[in-house]
């Protein structure tokens, strides 16, 4: 539990200047109840309670903050602001923390790249962050790495809440509501305008009250041991960078609609093109070219510039600019040998669920068998089924189940998925019985 006295929505509504709020006169409502209906509705929260702090860009002012968050007590809320649909890279260009006993503070990493200080400061801490697997990896990057968090996302999907980002939930159990407007905005531009650090702020604001919130309801419910399980796994693999795919480019989209080697070719060089001046400019590669374009230019195979700047996604400036480029990646893929030619992939693991009544009927029926327990216990434990279980997890356990069928070499095949100790344990016995051939008429 944090130190800090939680938001009070009645003492928001009579506060003035930086008066303290009201602690709560009574414990969070269980899941199925909710706030308090008034007749005005959800508090706005439109500002931090300490004011909207600037941010820290010098070494003498982080190591202002790393002596006060060292001296607080209880949770660490932590924020990272992207730049995503902007920036090639996914690293943090804003870094948010609050703790009781330490105020706020609003990081700008880009001259701290290295907050290892910081890190150090609140090793011993729990960390506490929404939908933490979105952020841990950009927050290693600049030497943040949680020992111990709490992920409210996660924690409300435990419980069962159907909507699970932070503003639904902060107004759900805190009664107050959250604007989310600055969600896309270009984080790496500088100065950040004082309404975009004050929305910053606010991310992190009542983060560790509705941990509070969340914690009591799994409590309730009687899940804290498995999001426990959870948030150890987050820790021990979220900071991992993701995994690069062998032809990131097949991920185009669209992409379906291109028949042929010759055409795909052809997809390969202009993402591949398109890639290298992304990385040059640290530009998301959508706003170097569109998918729609590479594809355009994929079915047709224009061979000249007045033809490339007629097809849909090519007439923008900056894209123009880039005829050349774009001509002579075509006459690349246009010159390739045949045996250089893109072929399909070998599939990794079982096919889409759909071939399978027509590849191998029996395998189809673990699978109806073993999705029906998911469904069924998920249903039961107010939990949703992907939560309970990773749906890859058990399409491979249908296709390729273990020789001999026992609930040991069963728990065995599921934790080499990765499942957890709790999903396992409410799956095995009736997850054993359904990938047993079903008795005989």
């Amino acid at each position: 539990m944090t130190d800090e006295p939680p938001l009070d929505r009645r003492a928001a509504e009579s506060r003035t200047g930086d008066e303290p709020h009201r602690p709560p006169s009574a414990e969070p409502e269980p899941v199925d109840a909710g706030p308090e209906p008034t007749d005005d509705g959800p508090v706005p929260l439109t500002a931090p309670r300490d004011g909207t702090p600037p941010p820290v860009a010098s070494e003498a002012e982080l190591a202002e903050v790393v002596a006060r968050f060292a001296a607080g007590t209880g949770p660490v809320a932590l924020d990272a602001e992207r730049a995503s649909g902007y920036r090639y890279s996914q690293r943090a260009y804003l870094v948010q923390l609050r703790r009781a006993g330490s105020g706020t503070a609003l990081i700008d990493p880009l001259p701290l790249p290295d907050l290892s200080t910081l890190d150090a400061a609140i090793a011993d801490a729990e960390w506490v962050l929404h939908a933490a697997s979105q952020d841990l990896a950009c927050l290693a990057e600049v030497g943040l790495r949680p020992r111990r968090l709490f992920d409210t996302e996660l924690a409300a999907r435990l419980a069962g809440f159907e909507r699970v980002g932070l503003a639904a939930l902060t107004e759900q159990l805190l009664g107050f509501s959250l604007e989310k407007h600055h969600s896309a905005a270009d984080w790496s531009s500088r100065p950040l305008p004082e309404s975009w650090l004050t929305y910053a702020a606010l991310d992190v604001e009542m983060l560790t009250d509705l941990r509070d919130a969340l914690d009591a309801e799994l409590t309730r419910q009687g899940k804290s041991a498995w999001a426990a399980e959870e948030f150890a796994a987050l820790v021990r693999s979220g900071s991992r960078p993701p995994r690069v795919r062998a032809e990131p480019w097949r991920r185009t989209s669209g992409i379906h609609r291109v028949r042929g080697a010759r055409a795909q070719a052809r997809v390969r060089s202009l993402w591949y093109a398109r890639d290298q001046i992304a990385v040059r400019r640290d530009a998301a590669p959508g706003r170097v070219l569109p998918d729609s374009a590479i594809i355009a230019a994929a079915e047709l195979d224009p061979r000249d510039e007045k033809t490339l700047l007629t097809l849909p996604g090519f007439g923008g400036r900056s894209v123009r600019r880039l005829a050349r480029t774009w001509l002579a990646a075509l006459d690349d893929a246009r010159e390739l040998p045949e045996d250089a030619l893109p072929v399909t992939p070998a599939v990794e693991g079982p096919p889409p669920p759909h071939r399978w009544a027509e590849r191998d009927p029996v395998a189809a029926g673990r699978l109806a068998r073993c999705r029906e327990v998911v469904v069924r216990i998920a249903g039961s434990h107010t939990l949703p089924p992907e939560n309970l279980i990773a749906p890859d997890s058990i399409r491979r356990l249908a296709w390729s189940p273990p020789e001999e069928i026992t609930e040991a070499t069963v728990a065995d095949t599921l934790r080499g998925f990765g499942a957890r100790e709790w999903q396992i344990g409410l799956l095995l016995g009736e997850l054993t019985v359904a990938l047993a051939p079903p008795p005989a008429a």
